[in-house]
């Protein structure tokens, strides 16, 4: 019995270890991908590939003002140290064209290798519809048109507030890390 309680507070040791060492790591945005408005995918839009279909999509959508926009935001998370590190909670904020279009929370953990980095994915599904009733038809072009082939956008940015959670407390980050990759930026 008593190698066990011993064994338990060595692994709560190592977690709380892990945890605490993802304040030395550091977050980029890595890319977008599967970016679909109201379910056409945006490189069809972008490369003017679109369908009869699509067309009836986005015009059905942009006269309704519901406009789904659903994608994949994937964040890097690099550790350059010799030990692991652990992300339990991560809550988001996505904006486009500087202005907050979601948010969530992140309640998958993640660990990180020493001297790796990692990819967390992020499922995000908005409505555009407020952002091309204002800007008309031609901004949902120019959205899509800000993709490159690797998934980077000037107009997709991210906010993210990492918390850690040891022994059944959950301390955020003292505010949101801003992550942004421009157009053509590697």
């Amino acid at each position: 019995m008593l190698f066990s309680s011993c064994d338990i507070l060595n692994d709560m040791m190592n977690q709380a270890n892990s945890v605490a060492n993802l304040k030395n790591c550091q977050f980029s945005l890595k890319n977008v991908n599967n970016v679909n408005v109201a379910g056409v995918n945006v490189k069809n839009l972008s490369q003017g590939n679109l369908t009869a279909a699509d067309v009836v999509k986005l015009v059905a959508a942009y006269q309704s003002k519901k406009v789904p926009l659903s994608m994949n935001v994937n964040m890097d998370v690099k550790n350059p140290t010799a030990q692991e590190a652990a992300l339990s909670v991560l809550d988001w904020i996505l904006a486009i064209d500087g202005k907050d279009m979601a948010s969530g929370t992140n309640k998958q953990r993640y660990t990180i290798k020493p001297s790796t980095t990692s990819t967390v994915p992020l499922g995000v599904n908005t409505d555009l519809g407020d952002m091309f009733s204002q800007k008309g038809l031609e901004a949902l072009k120019t959205f899509a048109s800000s993709f490159t082939n690797e998934g980077i956008s000037s107009k997709v940015g991210l906010r993210i507030k990492p918390s850690l959670v040891a022994g059944g407390t959950t301390i955020p980050y003292p505010g949101y890390i801003k992550l942004e990759k421009k157009t053509g930026a590697k």
